[in-house]
């Protein structure tokens, strides 16, 4: 996309050249012009703390649906409006598994 010098809006193209819609801006297309950028993804925050938010959790009796192992550590976080439950984070004890219960 390329866009006016002037006000800022993307330029239309023409048969031969960028015209803006809202101004008197014109340019004629003499080379062609294309540019690629390499596009990179965020990091994204783990959403329950990361691995230290794991490190002063109780255990609980929990069957894991990856291992059937009996026992998970849990937490406890209000994800959402305060008039709901809150919703209960499992980690597996034996293979670190992770899954909620809402």
């Amino acid at each position: 996309m390329w866009f006016c010098p002037f006000c800022s809006n993307i330029l239309c193209v023409e048969t031969t050249r960028f015209v803006c819609a809202t101004c008197p801006f014109k340019r004629a297309i003499t080379e062609p012009r294309t540019q690629r950028f390499a596009q990179t993804r965020k990091t994204v925050d783990d959403v329950l703390g990361g691995a230290d938010a794991w490190d002063n959790v109780d255990k609980t009796a929990a069957t894991c649906p990856k291992c059937n192992h009996a026992k998970a550590y849990f937490q406890q976080i209000q994800i959402r409006s305060a008039d709901e439950p809150m919703s209960v984070f499992y980690k597996c004890v034996e293979c670190s598994h992770q899954w909620c219960q809402r």
